[in-house]
């Protein structure tokens, strides 16, 4: 079976920041679908934190519908809610509680809001599963945000938390991951962005990015102008090798998934690609394989005067084919950025 995965689509983003609203990008998307049998949306796929819930699923809507439409009753979708979209199943997750497996199958009506969002994704047959499904034997997928509770600050970029804080430890089950406390810095940047006039609010998305950026060693200040966007991007892929891949891999050992691959999102970094050190993409003794589908946002301060393939230019996805191994692809790569912002 042919899968595309995409994730972080980030709908109704409060800074306007996700590419699909916009004609070329979704033309891009929905020109893919042609060729799969199978969509995965591995999480934050509508922005239910950065403003009111209401107004995001309105703009989510009409785009999720033209996917629905686009796959048609023959083919099926599989939705993985991420951490900006969890609220969607927030009222189930409370019900099952320590009943969650890697790999729970949600029911498509568990909550009103998750009602819609299957309802819009017809006539294409839709699951929904939550943390994690498996796609294939050995092929696990994620949206990847238990890998914060690895890390200090609490985000999708930071440094190692070690053996601070309360870190789930091995024989971990999901509900331990759910619960695990900490500040988070992902969750505090969407409450500004959200409470903030606009202006304010495109400044603190941009002062969290320096945040991350400045868990590198002497990260100058200026890393906040899009001018410097080459080298934010490279101090974040430093950050998100030496932090972030290694915490997903603790993640994966300590819920004793055992995957030859692992799929995952959330830290918006599409790779491995060509000139990525490949066993730094990998867990413990070169096992499972880490893949990122990236995101569908533009971020000035990561993008700004980039040219694709990048590791953060907007339309990554990762491709699963019967009988060959994941493989990331760049669906926008041809796209320029004044179609996307």
């Amino acid at each position: 079976m042919s899968t595309l995965v995409v994730s972080d689509l980030h709908l109704g983003s409060r800074l306007r920041h996700d590419v699909l609203t916009h004609p070329e990008p979704l033309r891009r998307l929905l020109e893919a679908l042609e060729g799969v049998e199978r969509l995965v949306l591995l999480g934050d796929i509508v922005e239910l934190i950065e403003k009111r819930p209401e107004r995001a699923m309105e703009e989510a809507e009409p785009i999720l519908r033209r996917i629905g439409q686009t796959l048609g009753p023959g083919r099926k979708v599989i939705f993985v809610p991420g951490n900006h979209d969890r609220a969607l199943l927030t009222p189930w997750l409370n019900r099952i509680g320590a009943g969650l497996a890697v790999d729970s199958r949600v029911p498509v009506d568990a909550t009103p809001a998750l009602a819609s969002v299957t309802s819009w994704l017809g006539p294409a047959s839709v699951q929904v599963h939550y943390p994690g499904v498996w796609l294939a034997p050995g092929v696990w997928a994620t949206h990847g945000h238990y890998l914060d509770r690895h890390l200090l600050p609490e985000s999708a970029f930071g440094v190692t938390r070690g053996l601070l804080g309360r870190v789930p430890q091995p024989g971990a089950t999901p509900i331990d991951y759910e619960r695990a406390g900490g500040v988070s810095l992902t969750r505090l940047e969407a409450l500004l962005i959200k409470a903030l006039p606009r202006p304010l609010a495109a400044l603190a998305e941009d002062l969290a990015e320096l945040i991350r950026a400045s868990t590198m060693p002497l990260a100058p200040h200026r890393l906040l102008h899009p001018g410097m966007a080459r080298v934010t991007a490279t101090l974040l892929g430093v950050q998100m090798r030496r932090a972030s891949l290694p915490a997903l891999s603790h993640v994966v050992g300590r819920l004793g998934v055992e995957a030859d691959w692992v799929l995952f999102g959330h830290v918006h970094r599409l790779g491995p690609l060509v000139g990525d050190v490949e066993r730094r993409w990998c867990g413990p003794r070169g096992r499972p394989r880490l893949l990122n589908t990236g995101s569908w946002v533009y971020e000035p301060l990561l993008v700004h005067n980039a040219i694709a393939p990048h590791p953060y230019w907007p339309g990554g996805a990762v491709m699963l084919e019967d009988g060959r191994p994941p493989r990331v692809v760049g669906l926008l790569d041809g796209v320029p950025a004044g179609a996307m912002h």
